[in-house]
C-alpha cells in the first residue's frame, strides 16, 4: 500500500494558499500555516479531511482553485515517497503559482529548482523574520493582499494514511474550542516512552520564546513524575527540535513525540499540542486551547494527563497528584526555565544572571521548590568558578546547601529537590547525609535523567560500580544527546577500573559524534592506566590538564617533570587542589607528602575527597592505616 503525504482541510471553499508537504513534516509546517493565517490568508493543509470525503477529489479541487501553492521541500518530500508533493508542485508550476520553501538544506528535485527557495530551518514562527517576510512577499505577489486574520475551522476527521490502511476508528470529544482526536492506543509496553520537544513561539515576539520553552519544560517535568513512563531528557529533546517526528523519535529512542506551539496576545493565549507516533509520523491526538493567559498552568496539567491516558499508562491516585504543576505562577515558571537554559553557558556572568532570574521567580512564588533547587545548583557552580580560597568556597557551598534544604522543605516529594540536596551534602563532604538524600530521590516516582545520573555518580564514589553503571546508563538512554550523559558513562567505567571499555567508548564517540565528546580528561586517565602514555599525553593536552600531565610524568618515571608540573599546579590553584596534590605524590611514591596533602584536603573540605575510595591513583596508599582512617573520616560506609 503506497503512503500518501498529508495536509489539513481548514475550509471547504476556495482558499488563498494551498500547502503541499510530507505528513512527517506536519509539525514543522504548522508555524507557517499559523503565520499566514495571522496575516489574513486562508490556508488549506489537510490535517482533518472529513471521514466521508473523497480525499483525492478534495485535494484536486482545492489545488485547482488555490490562488497560491507553497511546496515544502524536505529530506522526505524529495525522496521516493514524495511523489504526490512533486505532482502538486508540477500543477502549481503550470499555473504559475508555485512558491518553494526548504525545511531542510536540500536541493529540490530536478525541474523545481529554478525558483529561489527560502530555507526555514530554525524558524520558530516569528513573522518579522526576514525569511518569513520573503515568503509573504511571494504570496502577496501571487495571491494579493490578505484579508482579516483567519481562524481555522475545526473539521472532524482522521489522517488519510489511517484511511488508506483500512480505516481506523476515531474517538472524538470536544474539549474547549478544539477537537480532541484520540485513536486506539497501542499496548502499554510499546507506549511507555516519549519526548517533549520545545513548543514553537508563534507570537512574533522573541521575548515569548522562554515562555513557550517553559510550557513544554513543565509538561516534561510533570510527565517524568509518572511511574512507568520514560521521558527523554530536556537537553536531548531540545537538540532535535529541528527534526521531523520520526527522525527525532529514532535519535532519542522513544515511541512518541509531543510537540506544540503557542501564540499569545494581551487577552488570549492559543496553545496547540500534538502527540505523534514516531514510528509512523501520524498524529495520535491533537488539542487546541484558546484561553485567558491565566489558564496556562491548568492547560499544562491537562495536556500531561491526556498524554498519559493516550499512552494507556495506568494512573494511580498518587500519579494523579503528580500531574499537578510545580508552581501556580506561570511567570515564575518562565523565569526558572530561562535561568536553566542560560546556565548551560557555564560562565561567571551567566550564573550571576541565573541567580537574578531565579530570585525573581522565587519572589513571585516563594514556595516554588524547583526554583530553590536551581538556585542551589547556580550557587555551587558560581562558587566553583569564582572562589580563590577554601574559606570563600566553603561560604558558597554553605549557601547552596541552605537553598537545597529549602527546596526540600517546599517540595519534599520532588526528586530533583532531593537529588540536589544530595549533591549539596556531598560537596560539603557530608557523605552519609548525601547518600540518604540520593536514596530518597531514586525511590520517588519518576525518571528525570539528572536524578538518575546524580545517583549513579554517588554509587560510583561509593565503589558500587554495577549499580552506578545501571543508573548512569538509564540516564544515557533517556538523554542520549546530552554530552553529560556520555561523560557520566565514561567516568563510571573509569572508576570501575574498566579502562578498555572507557577508552573504546570514548574513541568511538569522538569519531562518530564529536559534538558529544567533552571529556578528554577522563579518556586520558583511562589511557594512562593502560600504559598508552603517548595517547594519554595527547588527551591531557586537549583537556589542558596540568594535573593529568603531572600524573603522566609521575607514572612514567619523569620525576623532575612531575614535580615541575606539580609546582605549576600549586602556583595556579594554591590551597584549592590538595586532593590532586595527594594523588600526584602517591604516584611519585612519596607517602608522607601524599598523606599531608590529603589531610589538608580534609581540613579545607576539598570535594575531591569524594573519590578517595574509587581513585586507582591512590592504590599505593591503600595498605597504610592512615588511608582507612581517611575513608572513615570522609564518611563512606564500611
Amino acid at each position: 500500500m503506497f503512503k500518501r503525504h498529508a495536509r489539513f482541510a481548514l475550509v471547504s471553499r476556495a482558499t488563498d494558499v494551498f500547502i503541499s508537504y510530507k505528513a512527517e513534516d506536519r509539525r514543522r509546517i504548522q508555524p507557517l500555516v499559523q503565520a499566514l493565517q495571522a496575516d489574513g490568508y486562508s490556508v488549506w493543509w489537510d490535517q482533518h479531511i472529513g471521514t466521508g470525503d473523497d480525499w483525492r477529489q478534495t485535494i484536486e479541487r482545492q489545488l485547482d482553485v488555490a490562488k497560491c501553492v507553497i511546496v515544502a521541500w524536505s529530506r522526505r518530500s524529495i525522496g521516493p515517497e514524495g511523489r504526490f508533493v512533486r505532482d502538486e508542485a508540477s500543477r502549481a508550476q503550470r499555473r504559475g503559482i508555485y512558491v518553494p520553501v526548504l525545511l531542510d538544506p536540500v536541493e529540490p528535485p530536478l525541474g523545481f529548482g529554478e525558483s529561489q527557495a527560502t530555507l526555514l530551518r530554525g524558524w520558530r514562527g516569528d513573522r518579522s523574520d526576514a525569511r518569513y517576510q520573503a515568503i509573504l512577499a511571494a504570496v502577496r505577489r501571487i495571491a494579493g493582499e490578505g484579508g482579516e486574520p483567519s481562524q481555522a475551522v475545526s473539521k472532524q476527521g482522521v489522517d488519510r494514511r489511517a484511511l488508506l490502511a483500512g480505516g481506523a476508528a476515531a474517538t472524538v470529544a470536544i474539549a474547549g474550542v478544539g477537537a480532541w482526536v484520540l485513536l486506539k492506543p497501542g499496548s502499554a509496553g510499546a507506549s511507555d516512552s516519549i519526548a517533549v520537544l520545545p513548543f514553537a513561539n508563534l507570537s512574533g515576539d522573541p521575548e515569548q520564546a522562554y515562555f513557550a520553552a517553559g510550557i513544554a519544560g513543565e509538561i516534561r517535568n510533570i510527565l517524568t513524575r509518572i511511574a512507568g513512563l520514560k521521558v527523554a531528557g530536556s537537553t536531548s529533546s531540545e537538540a532535535v527540535r529541528e527534526d521531523d517526528a520520526q527522525t527525532a523519535a529514532k535519535k532519542l529512542g522513544v515511541v512518541y513525540i509531543l510537540t506544540g506551539n503557542l501564540r499569545q496576545t494581551p487577552s488570549t493565549i492559543r496553545i496547540t499540542a500534538e502527540l505523534i507516533d514516531g514510528r509512523t509520523g501520524l498524529a495520535k491526538w491533537s488539542q487546541n486551547y484558546d484561553r485567558a493567559p491565566g489558564d496556562v498552568i491548568k492547560i499544562q496539567s491537562d495536556i500531561a494527563e491526556k498524554v498519559v491516558r493516550a499512552l494507556a499508562v495506568a494512573l494511580s491516585a498518587t500519579a494523579r497528584q503528580a500531574l499537578a504543576a510545580e508552581t501556580s505562577n506561570v511567570a515564575a515558571q518562565t523565569l526558572a526555565f530561562q535561568a536553566r537554559d542560560l546556565s548551560w553557558q557555564f560562565t561567571v556572568p551567566a550564573f550571576q544572571r541565573c541567580l537574578q532570574l531565579i530570585d525573581q521567580a522565587i519572589s513571585l512564588d516563594p514556595n516554588y521548590g524547583r526554583a530553590y533547587a536551581l538556585k542551589a545548583f547556580f550557587t555551587n557552580n558560581l562558587a566553583t568558578l569564582t572562589a580563590t580560597t577554601p574559606a570563600e568556597l566553603a561560604r558558597g557551598r554553605a549557601q547552596a546547601l541552605q537553598f537545597a534544604q529549602i527546596a526540600v522543605s517546599k517540595a519534599p516529594d520532588l526528586p530533583i529537590a532531593r537529588s540536589g540536596l544530595g549533591v549539596a551534602y556531598a560537596l560539603t563532604l557530608q557523605v552519609r547525609k548525601s547518600l540518604g538524600e540520593h536514596e530518597i530521590a531514586i525511590s520517588l516516582p519518576g525518571s528525570e535523567p539528572d536524578v538518575l545520573r546524580n545517583y549513579g555518580y554517588a554509587m560510583s564514589s561509593s565503589v558500587k560500580p554495577d549499580v552506578a553503571l545501571r543508573y548512569v546508563d538509564e540516564a544515557l538512554a533517556l538523554d542520549p544527546l546530552n554530552a553529560g550523559s556520555h561523560t557520566a558513562h565514561v567516568s563510571v567505567l573509569f572508576k570501575a577500573r574498566r579502562y578498555e571499555e572507557a577508552v573504546r567508548y570514548s574513541l568511538k564517540l569522538k569519531q562518530e559524534s564529536p559534538e558529544l565528546f567533552k571529556f578528554p580528561y577522563f579518556l586520558g586517565l583511562a589511557l594512562l592506566m593502560l600504559g598508552r602514555t603517548k595517547e594519554a599525553a595527547l588527551a591531557f593536552g586537549e583537556a589542558q590538564s596540568i594535573f593529568g600531565q603531572a600524573l603522566l610524568a609521575a607514572r612514567t618515571g619523569s620525576r623532575d617533570l612531575a614535580r615541575t608540573k606539580l609546582a605549576e599546579l600549586r602556583q595556579r590553584d594554591g590551597d584549592m587542589s590538595n586532593f590532586q596534590y595527594g594523588l600526584i605524590y602517591a604516584q611519585l611514591g612519596d607517602k608522607e607528602a601524599a598523606f599531608a596533602a590529603l589531610d589538608r584536603a580534609w581540613e579545607v573540605r576539598d570535594a575531591g575527597l569524594l573519590d578517595v575510595k574509587a581513585s586507582p591513583y591512590l592504590d599505593p596508599l591503600r595498605s597504610d592505616a592512615r588511608y582507612a582512617e581517611l575513608v572513615r573520616r570522609v564518611g563512606f560506609p564500611a
